[in-house]
């Protein structure tokens, strides 16, 4: 039995050598990128020595995961991290679903070019928003709001970077205006694949534009929405590092609501050079992403096991 079982490896090996073959670089490419440097792990345990190296250094086991969640900005970073990327999560899919579903409506003429538009004017001009966002955008002095919107209104200006109230709004609106083009080419290439007969008969039948969309278009894209939730839920615990240092100018005063975990480990490396806690961290970061992953898989699967990832 066993020689007949080696035989046919044997067989199967000659038969697919070539694709082999081809899978050696990326696996390559794997194991050198994602699984050598996980033994860089143990600074999440130590109390990191340059001179000793990161295998000699000494040992102090949770020490550094109590530093990170004994502070009190614990409780302040884990909230914005996990609202933020909510927030995010939920209002991006529903408009990348949306523009997504109106590229698909408009003519095919008409489609090519708002396509172009909608993928590469957010990547294009969000790079124009962020320097307007931290050089004179909001400023409260030559601020472009303050200066010819609001004084010309007979309004009062606004100290934008001195007040927290508003940013939860603006690193909404630049989240989605950077991310929603790009979300739309996968959920636009779904949507795609839908049998235009379905859409026909239901037109013959009278339905509208509206009843099309929850009837046709959302049933059919529901595991492309679900695959892209279990995905985003694995990064949850992770924010947007350019966005959260960049735009509010790491302002003092906003922390309140623009610090997050990513910044909070990154102020602590390059102020405290405690590479311990970043490792800790990132660790902990990673393991709860896991965890959710497997969580969301699981509820995926007992409400419709043939949309679970795996």
């Amino acid at each position: 039995m066993n020689n007949t079982k080696k035989k046919n490896l044997m067989q199967k090996m000659k038969r697919y050598w070539p694709f082999y073959i081809m899978m050696l670089p990326g696996l390559i490419y794997l194991f050198v990128n994602n699984y050598i440097p996980m033994t860089g792990l143990i600074l999440a345990f130590e109390k990191y020595q340059v001179a000793a190296g990161i295998y000699k250094s000494p040992k102090c086991g949770l020490d550094n995961f109590k530093f990170l969640f004994q502070t009190k900005d614990a409780w302040i970073i884990t909230r914005n991290t996990l609202l933020y990327n909510i927030v995010f999560i939920l209002l991006g899919n529903f408009l990348a679903i949306v523009v997504a579903n109106f590229l698909n409506e408009v003519k095919r003429e008409v489609t090519k070019k708002v396509y172009q538009t909608v993928i590469l004017l957010p990547y294009i001009v969000s790079i124009v928003v962020v320097a307007f966002l931290a050089n004179a955008f909001l400023a409260g002095d030559t601020g472009f709001i303050n200066n010819h919107i609001l004084i010309p209104l007979g309004l009062q200006p606004v100290q934008f970077y001195r007040e927290t109230k508003y940013w939860p709004f603006i690193l909404t609106f630049v989240s989605l205006w950077k991310s929603v083009g790009y979300s739309c080419i996968i959920y636009l290439a779904s949507i795609a694949g839908i049998d235009p007969g379905l859409y026909e008969a239901a037109a013959l039948d009278g339905a509208t534009r509206w009843q099309r969309f929850v009837q046709i278009t959302m049933p059919c894209l529901k595991a492309t929405i679900i695959t892209l939730f279990i995905l985003a839920i694995g990064k949850i615990f992770y924010s947007d590092f350019g966005l959260f240092y960049q735009v509010p100018m790491q302002s003092g005063s906003l922390f309140p609501v623009t610090q997050t975990i990513d910044t909070y480990v990154f102020y602590g490396l390059t102020k405290n050079n405690n590479i311990g806690m970043s490792a800790a961290a990132g660790f902990y970061q990673s393991l709860v992403g896991f965890v959710l992953v497997l969580l969301s898989n699981l509820l995926v699967r007992k409400a419709s096991e043939e949309n679970a990832m795996f």
